[in-house]
C-alpha cells in the first residue's frame, strides 16, 4: 500500500497525469455514450467533467497541476474548431443560398438568449456584475470571458455560465426538439443543429456532430456566427444602454 501511495503521489504531480487522466476518462465516457445510443444523459463531455472533477476533489489534486498536462489537449481546441469548417465547405452551395436568413436567425437567437438570461437574472435581483456575466452565456467560453470583461462582468463567472448552458442544451435538446415535433430528415436535422449551436455553442455543436452530419455542420456554423456577432455587437449594445 505504501508503494502504491508513493506511486500515486508521483503520478499526480507529473505533467502527464492531466493528459492521461483526460484521455482515459473521455474514452470511457465515449464508450458509455455509444452504449447508451447517444442518450442526452450520456453526453461524453458532461460525464468527463463530472468524473475528472470528482477525481481531483477526492485526491486533493490542484487544478494547475492537472492543467499542466491537460493543456496539450487544450491546445488542440483551436484546430478542432477550425476543422468544423470542412462540413460547411461541403455544403457551401446551400449556405450561399441561405446566408441572409442564417445571419438573421443567428442574430435573433443570440438576442433572445442574452435578453432572457439578463431579464431573468434582473427579476431575481442578481447584482449587476452577475447579470453582465450571464449575458454571453450562449457564446463559447473563451469569447464569453472576453465579452464579459468588456461589459462589466466577471470572466470566470461567464465561463461557468457558458459551460452550464452548453451542458443543459446538450442534455435537453432531443427532448425539446421532440416536443416541438421538428422533422428528422436532412432539413430538420439542419434546423436542430443550428438551434443547438446557437443556444449551446461548442458543447452543443459537439453533441450535434455525434448525432448527425447535417446537424453538426449547421451547429458549427451557428457557433461561429454567435462568436462573431456577440464579440462585435454585445459590447456596443451594452455601452449604449
Amino acid at each position: 500500500m505504501q508503494n502504491f501511495v508513493e506511486l500515486w503521489v508521483y503520478l499526480s504531480s507529473a505533467p502527464l497525469f492531466g493528459l492521461t487522466a483526460t484521455l482515459a476518462v473521455y474514452v470511457l465516457a465515449q464508450a458509455v455514450s455509444l452504449r447508451a445510443g447517444h442518450a442526452p444523459w450520456a453526453n461524453p463531455v458532461m460525464l468527463s467533467v463530472a468524473v475528472l472533477a470528482g477525481v481531483l476533489l477526492a485526491t486533493g489534486t490542484a487544478y494547475p497541476t492537472y492543467f499542466a498536462g491537460a493543456q496539450f489537449i487544450h491546445f488542440l481546441l483551436g484546430p478542432a474548431v477550425v476543422a468544423l469548417g470542412w462540413p460547411l465547405w461541403q455544403r457551401r452551395a446551400a449556405l450561399r443560398a441561405r446566408w441572409g436568413r442564417l445571419v438573421l436567425a443567428s442574430l435573433a437567437g443570440g438576442t433572445a438568449a442574452a435578453a432572457s438570461a439578463v431579464g431573468l437574472g434582473w427579476a431575481l435581483g442578481l447584482p449587476g456584475d452577475v447579470l453582465m456575466s450571464l449575458a454571453p452565456k450562449s457564446v463559447t467560453a473563451p469569447v464569453a470571458m472576453g465579452v464579459a470583461a468588456q461589459i462589466g462582468g466577471v470572466p470566470a463567472l461567464a465561463a461557468v455560465f457558458a459551460a452550464l448552458t452548453g451542458m443543459v442544451g446538450a442534455l435537453s435538446a432531443r427532448w425539446l426538439f421532440g416536443l416541438m415535433r421538428l422533422p428528422t430528415d436532412a432539413e430538420g436535422m439542419a434546423l436542430r443543429g443550428f438551434a443547438l449551436g446557437t443556444a449551446s455553442h461548442g458543447i452543443g455543436a459537439a453533441h450535434a456532430m455525434q448525432v448527425n452530419a447535417d446537424a453538426g455542420a449547421y451547429a458549427g456554423l451557428a457557433l461561429g456566427l454567435q462568436v462573431v456577432l456577440a464579440a462585435v455587437l454585445m459590447p456596443l449594445v451594452f455601452r449604449l444602454f
